[in-house]
């Protein structure tokens, strides 16, 4: 896969032509030191996939991936020092075609550094595999290597009409060394999340609280989002709030936070949606269905509304739809077999 670097700092450009040449199978098609540069370049030699930095002279990477994407248009994802700081420009980015956005790898060989470099990596390889760049046994065996191993499995849960008893019943027949982090995104006022886990703290063996700003999900807990901004996990694999997108009716989205997982987490898990009113979760569960996550809908007998998963039904985006009493059961049997994947 030819990748082009987009970055005036010439440390982190010359950091990211080396994270590159160390995966067989990759080479760097050009560097450009702003976007100006890289819009002539992408015209006389269009890459297989553009690494764009944000904050540059001359021309910033928004308008230069506006442009890029109008005359010579390729993926493109942002890594850049700033998208805490820049997050309006990245959603402008994205709003150009841009696909992604991730924080630039950290220097170092310690474990932080490692992290971030797996990230960005994983995340060529799928863009390597989505575009049909097919990528050789050594280039995904040299990912795979990197694979962090303190990242848990996930098992994400989203609902709203009828969740906390669904919740309740599902997490009351999990055992308390499940090996597992849950996240569960309820449409709930912010005014009661902290009272919803208190109450779910009950029904479970397993430990629950609101997902922190910056915390990282861990094993046998249970994380609900907190506020009535959007819960997401970031690049470097924690939560964090957000305001946007502003459009959406539904605080926090099931929507965005799958959409977030299904871009950065680098392992399926298992993915559920709920009962509840409206569509919001669908289209979310289509996306990690198709980054082969195990997906299970409510079906509508157990459902308080039939809005949630009837419209995942519809996307065909859950391998499985089951009453509310055996999805917890299904949970179970499905972790027996959970194992690393390949990709």
């Amino acid at each position: 896969m030819r990748i082009a670097i987009v970055n005036d700092l010439l440390m982190a450009a010359e950091s990211l032509r080396r994270i590159i040449m160390s995966v067989p199978g990759h080479d760097v098609a050009w560097v450009a030191r702003d976007g100006r540069e890289a819009v002539r370049n992408a015209l006389a030699d269009t890459p297989d996939l553009i690494l764009m930095d944000l904050i540059m002279p001359n021309m910033n990477g928004v308008e230069a991936t506006q442009q890029i994407m109008s005359g010579s248009p390729c993926p493109i994802v942002v890594v850049t020092a700033t998208i805490g700081e820049n997050t309006a420009m990245v959603f402008e980015a994205m709003g150009h075609g841009a696909l992604d956005a991730v924080n630039i790898p950290m220097m170092g060989s310690g474990s932080n550094a490692q992290k971030s470099r797996y990230t960005l990596l994983r995340k060529i390889q799928f863009i390597a595999r989505l575009y049909g760049h097919l990528t050789d046994s050594k280039s995904e065996k040299a990912v795979r290597t990197m694979k962090i191993d303190f990242l848990p499995r996930l098992i994400v849960m989203g609902s709203s009409t009828g969740g906390p008893g669904a919740l309740a019943g599902i997490l009351s027949g999990l055992p308390e060394k499940l090996g597992c982090a849950i996240i569960i995104i309820q449409h709930v006022d912010e005014r009661f999340s902290a009272g919803l886990a208190d109450w779910l703290n009950a029904q479970t063996p397993l430990r629950v609280l609101l997902a922190p700003e910056g915390g990282r999900p861990k094993p046998d807990t249970v994380y609900i989002a907190g506020t009535n901004d959007h819960l997401v996990i970031t690049p470097s694999m924690t939560f964090s709030y957000t305001s946007e997108p502003g459009a959406i009716s539904y605080r926090p989205s099931v929507d965005v936070f799958f959409d977030s997982l299904m871009r950065i987490w680098p392992e399926p898990g298992i993915a559920i949606l709920l009962t509840g009113i409206g569509k919001d979760g669908a289209k979310g569960l289509a996306g990690l269905k198709k980054a082969k996550w195990h997906t299970i809908a409510q079906d509508k007998e157990s459902s308080v509304v039939y809005g949630m998963p009837k419209a995942a039904a519809e996307l065909g985006a859950a391998d499985e739809i089951l009453p509310v009493e055996k999805i917890g059961q299904a949970v179970c049997a499905r972790l027996n077999c959970m194992k690393p994947t390949d990709d």
